[in-house]
Formats: structure tokens, sequence, C-alpha cells
């Protein structure tokens, strides 16, 4: 198969469209073609005009390792070109930024969720080649969690650099189809591309992540498949005073740690609460200790999610509902637990909320479970609901 970059080397009508045209690159460590090469250098040896890049959340480089640390714009050393950040001093393109070049390729590996800011960016860059009358191409790349789509939608007024529009947690597109579904909510009127991958199968045997490619960290703690398929609940965790797993070497593919929590209790509890959504995963009780960030250099009981291997099953799994079972699984147990950080966390650069809340786009996940009356069903109603309004949306967007 044929990702989008890919695409669009071996096209030479394509590449003819960006001849006397000058390009800019959005991009960062996962932007390769299959080779290894990054989307910077193969595209520069195609004699495209690159002109300027941008770096999203983490840098180009991938280097920056939490959240909210800045990356500075700086000159390509190689190309020497303006490589823009979009994550320090600015979110949006500026228009001295916009004006480096007429068509901007995005080629950025995204994970399928929400919450990844790489989401975020691609609406506002669209929205600022509209106001600057620029073009915009999505060299396609595979949703490594595939077409399942979970979570209630983004509530209006909580929108936020992690919470672009009312999507679901987990949305089921790639950006490439993402963006049709952007132009069309925020009715833009900008010139816009997909560079169509070749050959991608969302229900084949990787379950979107093809099989014969390489995962590269397209940011620090997404190391790996598993990690992208859980990521759309255990971001959650970012909102929780629990670790997430941040100072591991598998960061962001628990359910939880904590050096004062029984995990195997916390487990008991969630086969008894809610059993049917624990189905299509293997859950593993373990320690860790981390080496920074929470609970730093104490030992932590967890739970780790294991979405691979014989046992994973792609229609069952929902990692928003897994996520939320455990933060309700350790309420029942622990009560008076403080569960949530606090207002005093600036989640995003948001002010005055709760982290939690920032997250999942209004409060309801976060009541449900601190509400001790609170089943299953109360849950779900709302979500299945969303599912499907979500579903109906972006139906005609599909291109795969």
């Amino acid at each position: 198969m044929k990702f989008g970059l890919e695409k669009l080397l071996s096209d030479q009508q394509l590449l003819k469209r960006l001849d006397g045209r000058r390009v800019s690159l959005v991009a960062h460590p996962a932007s390769v073609t299959q080779d290894m090469t990054h989307s910077l250098d193969a595209l520069i040896a195609a004699g495209v005009n690159v002109t300027s890049a941008f770096g999203p959340q983490h840098g180009l480089k991938g280097d920056k390792q939490d959240n909210m640390v800045e990356t500075e714009d700086e000159m390509d050393p190689v190309h020497n070109i303006p490589v823009f950040s979009l994550y320090g001093e600015v979110r949006r393109p500026t228009g001295q930024m916009m004006s480096t070049a007429d068509v901007f390729l995005f080629d950025l590996q995204d994970l399928g969720c929400r919450i990844y800011t790489f989401v975020t960016t691609l609406l506002y860059l669209l929205e600022e080649a509209a106001k600057h009358g620029k073009e915009v191409w999505v060299l396609d790349r595979p949703n490594p969690a595939g077409r399942p789509v979970e979570g209630t939608l983004l509530i209006p007024g909580n929108e936020s650099f992690v919470g672009a529009a009312p999507m679901p947690m987990r949305h089921g597109l790639t950006m490439g189809e993402m963006g049709h579904w952007f132009i069309e909510h925020v009715n833009l009127d900008v010139e816009y591309r997909v560079v169509e991958m070749e050959g991608w199968d969302p229900d084949g045997p990787g379950h979107g992540w093809p099989l014969d490619r390489v995962w590269i960290n397209p940011s620090p703690n997404a190391a790996s498949v598993n990690m992208a398929r859980a990521y759309a609940g255990t971001v959650m965790i970012e909102g929780a005073t629990l670790s997430e797993g941040r100072g591991t070497t598998r960061p962001l593919e628990v359910l939880f740690g904590a050096p004062d929590i029984d995990a195997a209790a916390v487990h008991v509890e969630m086969r008894r609460f809610a059993p049917q959504w624990i189905e299509g995963c293997v859950l593993r009780e373990c320690w860790f200790e981390p080496t920074f960030h929470k609970h730093v250099g104490k030992l932590c009981s967890a739970l780790m999610v294991h979405a691979e291997g014989p046992d994973y099953d792609h229609a069952k799994f929902k990692p928003w509902r897994l996520q939320a079972l455990a933060f309700k699984a350790i309420r029942n147990l622990y009560p008076d637990y403080e569960l949530w950080r606090g207002k005093d966390f600036q989640y995003e650069y948001t002010n005055d909320v709760l982290a939690i809340d920032v997250i999942n786009g209004g409060p309801g996940l976060r009541e449900w479970v601190d509400d001790t009356s609170s089943r299953p069903d109360d849950l779900d109603i709302g979500g299945l609901a969303d599912e499907t309004k979500w579903r109906d949306a972006t139906r005609d967007q599909l291109l795969y």
C-alpha cells in the first residue's frame, strides 16, 4: 500500500501541480516514507520547492517529552529553511508564517483521538489558509485506532486545544477525512485536497494499522500501536491524580498507577460493575516506579491494557468506557480518594476548569464517576446516542 506522501511522490501529475509554487510542510518524526526517509528530505529530493516547515506539539523533531512543553522557531540546518513552531508562542500559524508558502502539505500521523492535538492543528491551519487564500493538502495516513467510534460529543462552549469541535473521543476518521468534516462544519472557503492512500483497509488484519509498516512515535509517549488503541481512554488519566505511566517505558498503556490503590481489588470491582466494558482486551496487574512525573520514585500498583495479541477483539474493545470503568471502580472502593486534578492545574492553558472536564469536553463523565447511584447504562445512554450522531454526520466524508 501507499500512504499519501508516497502517493504524491510517485504521481508525476500531482507533483506537477506544485511546480512553480512555494510549498510548506507540517510534519513530525513519523512523517516518513516506507524506507524511513523523512517527508521533508523526500519532497526536496523530488524537486518540490519547500520554503518552510512547521512542527506541531512536541516539535518537528518530536523531542519535547511532556505536555505544555513549548518548542521555539528555528532554521533547518540542512535545508536552510525556517521551521515554525505551532506549539510555542502561537498555536495558529500567523500571517507572516502563512506568507512563506502557497501550498501547505499536512503530513502528520494521528492517533484517531479528539484530544491528540494534531487534529486541532489541522483545523487551525485550514482556518488560516481560508483567511489568507492558501491551499492545504493532507497527505493522508492511517488511523491506527481504526473505524470504531466511541465517547460523548464535546459540548459547545468547551472547545480547547484538545477539543477542536463537537467530536467524540475516538472519532474513527483519517486526517484527510477530518479535514473534509472541518470544512463542512465550520463552513470554510478553502482550497483543499486529500492525497489519498492506496490500499488502506481499516477493516483488514491490522484493524487500521498495516501489518507491514513500522510504527514510529508521532509523539514521545506514543510508543506503540497498543498505546494508539488505548489512548482514547488512557488519555483521561491526564486529568486525574493517578499516574498514566509517564516516566516508565509504557506510558498511556495503563488504566492507572498509584502507590495507595490496590490494582487487584480495582480489577475485581471493574468486573463486577460492568464486565461488558472489559471485553476485547486483556488487563494485567503490574507494578512500576516512575522516574519522573506523577508519583515519581514511588512504587505504584497498576493495571496495564493489552489491546493486542490473540485475545484482542477490535469490535468489542471500548477504551473510553474501559477507562471510565477504572475511575468508577476506584471511586466505589475509595469514596474519599482525591481522584481529579484541581482547577489550579491549567491543563492545556485553560483556566478555572477541571482538567478531566477539558479532556472530555464537558463534566458528564466526571459527574457519572462521582455519582454513587450511577450505573453503566447512565453513561451508555449518552455515549450511544452521540456515537450514532457522529457516524451519521461523517458518513459522507469517508474515503476508504
